[in-house]
């Protein structure tokens, strides 16, 4: 037998078979950032882009992706998504907006995937709103900060020295 959960006896690709698995809430909290110039942050923070709202347009391009994920991905779960929510911190010293993607669902597999598609589809968006602006534009750090349910519990990514991975009382999962 493979160890690899995606991969038969044969070496051939399959989906996890989680028809067993008892559904349980699943949370997850994951970051990306985009770092640009201050110009370009300027615009976005006092919504005069020509294009329109910047963070509006990321938030809703962010939940959509998190709905599709299973579409892009090609072995994740199609789940039952029960909330999205998208929220952005500026950093005005480092020109950086920080994205945070949330993703709920009571169901047999994890939401990780769906919160990371989600922040680093709303980072595109970002820079698809602001690229005549600004083309050295760069998403960065986009990596899951918290995640609960499931088998293997609660985790809980450590700061790594990244100045905005939001704290743990910022990332704070609302059970």
């Amino acid at each position: 037998m493979s160890d690899f959960t995606h991969m038969d006896e044969k070496g051939h690709v399959r989906m996890v078979d989680v028809s067993t698995k008892a559904p349980s809430d699943r949370i997850a909290v994951a970051q990306a950032m985009v770092s640009m110039s201050a110009d370009t942050f300027i615009k976005i923070v006092n919504n005069t882009v020509r294009k329109g709202n910047v963070f509006e347009t990321a938030r809703i391009a962010g939940i959509m992706a998190a709905k599709k994920t299973y579409e892009l991905i090609p072995l994740c779960h199609p789940l039952a998504i029960r909330h999205v929510q998208i929220d952005f911190i500026p950093n005005e010293q480092n020109h950086l907006i920080g994205i945070y993607a949330t993703v709920r669902a009571f169901d047999q597999t994890g939401v990780e995937m769906e919160a990371l598609t989600a922040a680093s589809v709303a980072g595109l968006a970002i820079y698809d709103m602001c690229k005549s602006y600004d083309k050295a534009m760069i998403i960065s750090d986009i990596c899951l900060v918290k995640k609960s349910g499931g088998k293997s519990g609660t985790y809980i990514r450590k700061a790594d020295n990244q100045q905005l991975v939001r704290g743990e009382e910022q990332a704070d999962i609302k059970e």
